[in-house]
């Protein structure tokens, strides 16, 4: 992110305040902080009582930030800093019901609005289940696992995670040792969807390009291939990567390029940092930096093919 002193920097997933600290203990700066979850902001208290006026809080949707950082009084900003998915916080936290880990309720909710995970099991048709765990939680077995649900469901209610995973290891398997728990897919999947985590990635970038100052950094962090995805595919013709089908051809002549890239892969964890904190094993940063050129056209063409439609924004 390179801070500097009188700079303005967005964190669009807050959590617990892990990189606003961060970057307030290294510069002079600003920090506007986004969290959609209501309940992050407690985190807040002792970095506002460190740094005072220089930590913004501003609870919504960081494909929101546009009109986040206008309140704040902002039009355009020196860095913005996505750290996707659920939170070791919220992973931690039984009764936000996004792990199978912990025995909670079927909630999975960031916002702690809109449809619930019960509530997404209770009354969707095998056909929409069976798209959600397909194409968020790239589930092979996605089929077998809705027609479970709903066998299940018409003689017992689903209402919690324990219940859902036993459900999952029923058509799936047992977990193994050293193997990704069964339910993991699944678990991903629903709480993608019912918080349109890929929707709000797409909006997120675009907003971050229009108001990055030149000169800007945009720094994204994703954990599974989906997210990276989007990523890779938001960064490649901007930075003109996907000018050149083939270096037999000429380039193909368009906008110019909005991004120059900080390094022409992503990053990963590195192994004591992954010893510290195995949850960063699977993390990939991608990071690039603003030029003079005009933000692209805002477009949905990063989404996967046959996403469904989501219930949330």
């Amino acid at each position: 992110m390179a801070p500097r002193d009188g700079g303005v920097y967005v964190d669009g997933t807050f959590g617990a305040g892990g990189y606003a600290q961060k970057i307030l203990s290294t510069a002079d700066c600003t920090v506007l902080a986004i969290d959609r979850d209501p309940t992050a902001f407690a985190f807040a208290a002792p970095l506002k009582d460190q740094f005072g006026d220089r930590l913004v809080c501003l609870e919504g949707c960081f494909g929101d930030m546009a009109e986040l950082v206008a309140t704040a009084g902002y039009q355009t900003v020196d860095g913005v800093m996505l750290d996707l998915g659920v939170s070791s916080m919220q992973l931690d936290q039984a009764e936000r019901g996004f792990s199978f880990m912990r025995d909670g309720p079927l909630d999975m909710r960031m916002s702690r609005e809109g449809m619930s995970a019960q509530e997404l099991l209770e009354t969707a048709e095998a056909d929409l289940l069976a798209d959600i765990l397909f194409v968020y939680g790239e589930e092979r077995r996605a089929r077998a696992i809705a027609r479970a649900i709903v066998e299940k469901r018409a003689s017992q209610a689903l209402t919690r995670t324990s219940q859902l995973a036993d459900l999952i290891c029923g058509v799936l398997g047992q977990p193994r040792a050293k193997q990704a728990h069964p339910a993991t897919r699944s678990f991903q999947a629903l709480r993608i969807y019912l918080n349109d985590e890929l929707g709000e990635l797409v909006s997120g970038l675009q907003a971050a390009e229009q108001i990055l100052h030149p000169q800007g950094r945009l720094a994204v962090v994703t954990f599974h291939s989906l997210e990276d995805r989007i990523v890779k595919q938001f960064f490649a013709p901007r930075t003109g990567r996907a000018g050149r089908p083939s270096r037999h051809q000429p380039d193909i002549v368009g906008p110019q390029a909005s991004f120059s890239e900080l390094d022409k892969r992503s990053t990963k964890a590195r192994p004591e940092e992954i010893a510290a904190n195995p949850r960063a094993r699977s993390a990939r940063l991608r990071a690039a930096q603003r030029t003079i050129a005009p933000a692209y056209p805002a477009t949905t063409d990063l989404m996967p093919a046959r996403a469904p439609q989501a219930v949330s924004s």
